[in-house]
């Protein structure tokens, strides 16, 4: 047999089944979106590779991206993020754009990594940020949308959670325990493999990472088990107020350990995950005010935000039982071909039925009726249109229900309203 030719390693098919879910999660984002205000917008696939490696950080752009010289000799990345591109786009009309500014996406993302559970290097992800505004409570929205979304999808606070924690609090800690200010950044980068690796291997990391002494690790690990750490953060302690007055608190808690590996965020960073702890994060985002100047903004500008990957939210989703029974068809309606000269009074309903706006499928040949009915019942279909010999003489169908097995004799022009109601 000669072979197929085999998918790109870490992208996935979606057949018409899987394509489903993904239209159902992008319906749940968007009236989640909608509801808060959000406009969606769109950036382009193709990105050069200095947009991330301004702040993206190392990681990302030297071991993450999918890099390319194009045959200008410009090196050009598949875009592994999106944050990045929202801020090259508000900077290009930094001083035309109505402030606050509300925007979604939707859209795919590549990253080169080791494709596994609820990770691989094409995935789609959900970008919803909040820009010209400095405050806690805006991040506070953020965090109120996640846990929107994740009602709206079906998962309550005891399914998932939201945790937050703040780099300014963060600095000051651990600049507290003698560590220098050019260090900070490497233990924020150990804080981040605090759940990768096992207690043992962390802290020997942590240790040669940044050049901690063994008391200062363990400083550090008393740090980042102190709960109640967050009442010295004025802009913690509002932010939690906010939660609580959009009605989110139950979703979200404070974790010293959320740091976020990205070198852009300022403030307040947090992640969603499952209580289980199963899959990785489920959500991440934060504060980035410096961003938009970053990458040739006219000024600094606040801005929050978070992205949430497809992949795991459906393994989620999958593990709570919460993927609701989707039909892969758009079909409301088949209409059968008794015989092939009936084939033109069968398309003269299909077609009245599609003008009228209900979605129509015409089996594209005669059949035997049992065929018929078993493909429509294969895919959900609802109703289905049967033209025989002696109805269409009559100018009459039959509508038979497949879920209640009713049918009944009609005019065909009175086929249209039946189905609708």
């Amino acid at each position: 047999m000669k072979q197929i030719i085999r998918p790109v390693k870490g992208t996935r098919d979606f057949y018409p089944e899987q394509m489903a879910f993904r239209i159902w999660l992008y319906g749940k984002i968007k009236e989640v979106s909608q509801r808060f205000g959000y406009q969606e917008w769109e950036g382009p696939i193709l990105e050069r590779l200095e947009l991330y490696a301004a702040k993206s950080g190392e990681e990302l752009v030297k071991e993450q991206a999918f890099v390319f010289n194009d045959r200008g000799g410009d090196e050009i990345a598949l875009r592994p993020e999106l944050t990045p591109s929202l801020a090259r786009l508000i900077a290009q009309k930094q001083r035309e754009l109505p402030r606050p500014i509300r925007w979604w996406s939707f859209g795919p993302m590549w990253r080169y990594e080791r494709p596994q559970k609820g990770r691989t290097r094409e995935f789609f992800q959900w970008n919803i940020d909040l820009l010209g505004v400095e405050s806690p409570q805006a991040d506070a929205e953020l965090a109120a949308i996640g846990a929107a979304f994740f009602s709206a999808a079906g998962l309550s606070s005891g399914d998932v959670k939201i945790q937050v924690n703040n780099r300014r609090l963060m600095e000051t800690q651990v600049k507290a325990l003698g560590v220098p200010a050019e260090r900070v950044k490497d233990v924020y980068r150990a804080i981040d493999k605090l759940d990768k690796l096992d207690e043992t291997k962390w802290r020997a990391y942590a240790a040669e990472s940044t050049g901690l002494s063994p008391a200062q690790v363990e400083d550090l690990r008393a740090l980042l088990d102190n709960r109640e750490l967050w009442r010295q953060s004025a802009d913690l302690i509002a932010f939690f107020e906010a939660v609580a007055d959009l009605g989110a608190s139950d979703y979200v808690e404070f974790e010293p350990s959320i740091i976020r590996g990205l070198d852009y965020y300022t403030g307040t960073v947090f992640e969603a995950r499952d209580r289980s702890g199963e899959f990785r994060a489920i959500l991440g985002g934060g504060r980035y005010d410096n961003l938009v100047a970053d990458v040739g903004g006219t000024e600094p500008m606040p801005a929050t935000g978070f992205a949430l990957g497809s992949a795991v939210i459906e393994l989620v989703l999958a593990k709570y039982g919460k993927i609701p029974a989707l039909r892969s068809s758009p079909t409301r309606v088949l209409v059968t071909v008794f015989q092939p000269d009936l084939f033109g009074a069968s398309t003269r309903i299909a077609s009245a039925l599609r003008a009228a706006g209900v979605n129509t499928e015409l089996y594209p040949q005669a059949a035997k009726l049992d065929r018929q009915l078993k493909y429509a019942d294969t895919f959900g279909i609802p109703f289905v249109v049967i033209v025989g010999p002696d109805e269409a003489q009559a100018g009459k169908a039959t509508l038979k229900n497949l879920a209640t097995g009713e049918q009944r004799q009609l005019d065909q022009a009175d086929v249209v309203e039946a189905v609708k109601d």
